[in-house]
């Protein structure tokens, strides 16, 4: 079917001076004509005002640890710099309803404790000695461990370390709750919380993969995963281990999602995240989908191609898919893996039966790249 909207069933009314005078009444009453607008809202396809952005780590990196200087945590609330895209700034969205950021604690710092009805993610870059207290649960968290913030938990953070600060990348859906008008936000009234005495406590009772609790659960039945960290090593030897068994995906690698040991779907209602291996000069085959993507690299370097433009990447460096964007990846190592850590807004796209998904008919699977 052609795309025109010079074709029935679309609108195509033209101007004229009764046309223009009528909706101006119209707009006396707050109200207005659908066929003026008809073709603007619903599109033929998705018209993301979001565009691919690749943000160097190399270059934010001074940026991010000046800030120490330069503002008190406590003052700020938190000491982040967002990362925003240039067709999202009216949400401080870095990509379609996602938010993300990188968070920077100096050494010995720690922040008050609060909750909001955004969720929450959180992917370590650099530094150890890192903490999170969710819902009382200390958790202790080092480069490459993936953890969580559900909506509505009491958490704070903090650095443990003497020596050097630390860096993780935040990822929340606050464009998405502000767009439905759900926003909250509370400060705990003991401005701290009482951690529990058993660090990473979820790790050590949901964390064995396969194996879950038997007979002495509690009974957990939130919408969210019960664990609540995802260490690096853990995960990287998942990744090794897939990729001796399959070889992945095309359009992917070899990809495994974080996942809710009890459900084994995503683990968190609004957001899920990806781990995806790219082994030594591979190249996958551009596709497209619905939902949006912000992307970490967690090890190695490469390039991907979004929407026919080329981005090369390395180690700590974050970009974004916007939805309905072809894309594809490729490692640039031809003696080593690349690991590609992400996160996207897939559940909501599944949930409200929105997800879309196709592969590229041309040029072997391949776009032209700018």
């Amino acid at each position: 079917m052609s795309h025109s909207d010079d074709v029935p069933g679309r609108a195509r009314v033209g101007d004229t001076d009764e046309l223009t005078a009528y909706y101006d009444r119209l707009g006396e009453h707050d109200a207005g004509a659908l066929w003026t607008v008809a073709n603007d809202i619903e599109p033929w396809y998705p018209q993301p005002k979001s565009v691919p952005v690749h943000w160097s780590y190399e270059r934010l990196r001074p940026l991010v640890l000046e800030s120490l200087d330069l503002v008190k945590a406590d003052d700020a609330g938190r000491r982040v710099v967002m990362l925003v895209n240039p067709g999202r700034k009216d949400v401080s969205a870095a990509v379609g309803m996602l938010y993300t950021g990188l968070q920077i604690m100096g050494p010995g710092e720690s922040m008050t404790a609060h909750r909001h009805q955004a969720a929450a993610l959180r992917f370590v870059v650099e530094g150890q000695g890192a903490w999170t207290v969710v819902d009382g649960q200390k958790l202790a968290v080092g480069p490459g461990d993936f953890a969580i913030t559900p909506n509505w938990t009491w958490h704070e953070h903090g650095n443990e370390g003497t020596d050097a600060p630390v860096i993780w990348q935040d990822g929340l859906d606050i464009p998405l709750v502000n767009a439905h008008d759900a926003g909250f936000y509370e400060v705990h009234p003991a401005l701290h919380q009482e951690p529990g005495k058993i660090v990473n406590s979820s790790l050590l009772t949901h964390g064995a993969g396969t194996l879950r609790p038997y007979g002495f659960d509690d009974g957990w039945t939130k919408p969210y995963s019960p664990l609540l960290a995802y260490p690096w090593e853990r995960s990287y030897a998942a990744l090794l281990d897939a990729a001796k068994a399959t070889e992945g995906s095309p359009y992917d690698g070899v990809m495994l999602e974080y996942s809710n040991p009890l459900t084994g779907g995503s683990v968190m209602p609004t957001m899920g995240a990806h781990l995806q291996l790219l082994r030594a000069g591979e190249a996958t085959r551009a596709h497209r989908h619905t939902g949006s993507v912000v992307y970490n690299v967690a090890k190695g370097r490469g390039h991907s191609v979004i929407a026919g433009r080329r981005f090369d990447w390395k180690q700590g460096d974050i970009f974004c898919v916007p939805s309905w964007a072809w894309h594809e990846h490729a490692n640039d190592d031809t003696g080593d893996d690349a690991v590609l850590f992400s996160f996207n807004d897939f559940p909501v796209m599944r949930s409200l039966a929105f997800w879309r998904e196709e592969s590229h008919p041309d040029n072997d699977g391949h776009q032209p790249a700018a």
